[in-house]
């Protein structure tokens, strides 16, 4: 099929195709949650079919491109473990490619020069506008048999555009959103290399989805109005065409579109909020795709099951309180010492002596239980890893006279008492029985003179954890 030929396209591909997906983003910024749900899962469709997944870095936004924004994307997908089977490719790199087919559209005649200045261009669609009708090139340059082109001008460098279909129509059946159809009449002949000849945007992702021999798109459903120009781009060039699957945007809980006042936007803000990557990905596969009622689940499965059938047509809404309850989840999953690896540095910066302390490891099996992030387990480990400094009006309130001959009685009971939860348990209880207390009475002030804090696990397993030595040595200046 030729430009000029009436297009009526409906967008298919062989089952029998090895299947092929990507991640394009643009690095002109960090890496946002609806790029990585979009990686997640583009990865995992090329997962569950045993396929490959590409990653392409589309950074021909010469102005806001940036190489940190690129290593910030790379960092992103390395914290998810979203690993790349090939690339990544970076489109500066490939500009010889992309003038070489646009020579070949030139020579074939479905590109063509236009010297049409912005000025003229606009000024063409104001007087649409003044009329009422959709602003766009009104194809002044485009050659048609018989048609005499305006003499070149001398002192200006042409633009190349696409000679779009006149008539007719792109149908695709979205994979999300089911059959779309766009008439040609509502596209111009778009621009696809600048005055420079720097090719622009929507023609680098044909070429490279070409190239590439992408079987499936998933993206964000922002590129709808995309999809059309691409496809007779595509059919120009006489490749095969890609299934299409745009994903509705990621709305925060008030429904409006995701941004900074609703909390961290960007992945890599999450590591550092003490998120777990595997509670990331599983929340992140939940916004907009469902496998019955199942909400956790691990990323084998996940790619086991996932399918575009089940992705959802209406956009979802981020929810950070469901977000940290999965978190609670893997961090009660996860191994101590791999958590003990991400909390110790945090703890260093809070000033944390490590010397003659209980095993990080073994804090963190007490801590983790009602734990929603990595850093709350860091600011609640710090009780056992720094002099406590308890607040002297209240250690009036429960330091009393009444409570001080128990507080003794327990202290030379430590000395002799196996040291074990089992142990320390029962003879807390008989502390108890022997001075007619009750169990917050004597928990209170020990908790105050050990931790320095009213609020921690039970007091139990916080003396097996400060071991026999340190409890004896916090009580003995209160008991003399």
């Amino acid at each position: 099929m030729t430009a000029s030929t009436p297009a009526s396209t409906s967008v298919s591909t062989s089952a029998s195709k090895p299947v092929r997906t990507r991640f394009a983003p643009s690095p002109t910024g960090y890496l946002h949650l609806g790029g990585a749900r979009t990686a997640l899962f583009s990865w995992a469709y090329a997962r569950h079919f045993g396929g490959t997944f590409v990653l392409r870095i589309e950074d021909t936004d010469l102005e806001r491109s940036t190489p940190e924004a690129v290593q910030a994307i790379v960092d992103g997908m390395q914290w998810l473990g979203l690993q790349h089977d090939e690339g990544p490719f970076y489109q500066m790199r490939r500009m010889d490619r992309y003038r070489e087919v646009i020579a070949q559209m030139l020579k074939q005649g479905t590109a063509y020069y236009c010297y049409s200045s912005p000025a003229e261009v606009e000024a063409m669609r104001e007087r649409m506008r003044a009329a009422g009708e959709k602003p766009r090139y009104d194809g002044t340059w485009r050659p048609e048999p018989g048609k005499i082109l305006p003499p070149v001008p001398a002192d200006r460098t042409p633009v190349v555009r696409f000679k779009n279909p006149l008539d007719g129509e792109v149908s695709w059946d979205d994979v999300v959103k089911g059959n779309i159809t766009i008439s040609n009449r509502e596209m111009d002949d778009l621009v696809i290399a600048r005055p420079d000849g720097t090719p622009t945007y929507n023609f680098c992702v044909v070429v490279d989805d070409w190239d590439m021999q992408i079987t499936h798109v998933i993206r964000g459903d922002d590129h709808v109005n995309n999809t059309p120009r691409q496809i007779n781009i595509l059919k120009a060039l006489g490749a095969d065409l890609p299934l299409y699957g745009h994903v509705p945007m990621i709305l925060g809980a008030d429904g409006e579109k995701l941004s900074k006042r609703h909390g961290a936007v960007s992945v890599m803000d999450y590591p550092a909020q003490g998120y777990l990557p595997e509670a990331m990905l599983n929340y992140l596969a939940r916004l907009g795709w469902s496998h019955g009622d199942e909400e956790i689940f691990s990323m084998e499965q996940f790619c086991t099951w996932f399918d575009l059938d089940h992705l959802s047509k209406s956009p979802a809404q981020f929810n950070p309180e469901k977000l940290a309850w999965i978190n609670n989840h893997y961090i009660k999953l996860a191994d101590n010492e791999r958590l003990a690896a991400m909390v110790k540095p945090l703890m260093e910066q809070d000033g944390a002596d490590f010397s003659n302390a209980p095993a990080l490891s073994k804090v963190i099996g007490l801590l983790k239980e009602r734990a929603n992030t990595v850093n709350e387990i860091a600011a609640a480990a710090m009780l056992f890893y720094r002099q406590p400094a308890p607040d002297a009006a209240l250690l009036v309130q429960h330091f009393t006279d009444a409570i001080k001959p128990a507080l003794a009685d327990f202290a030379q009971r430590c000395a002799t008492v196996e040291w074990s939860k089992e142990s320390l348990s029962p003879m807390i209880k008989e502390v108890l029985a022997a001075h007619k207390l009750k169990m917050p009475q004597i928990a209170m002030p020990l908790r105050l003179m050990l931790t320095g804090q009213l609020q921690t696990p039970a007091i139990d397993a916080v003396l097996e954890l400060l071991s026999r030595e340190t409890v004896i040595g916090r009580l003995q200046p209160y008991l003399v």
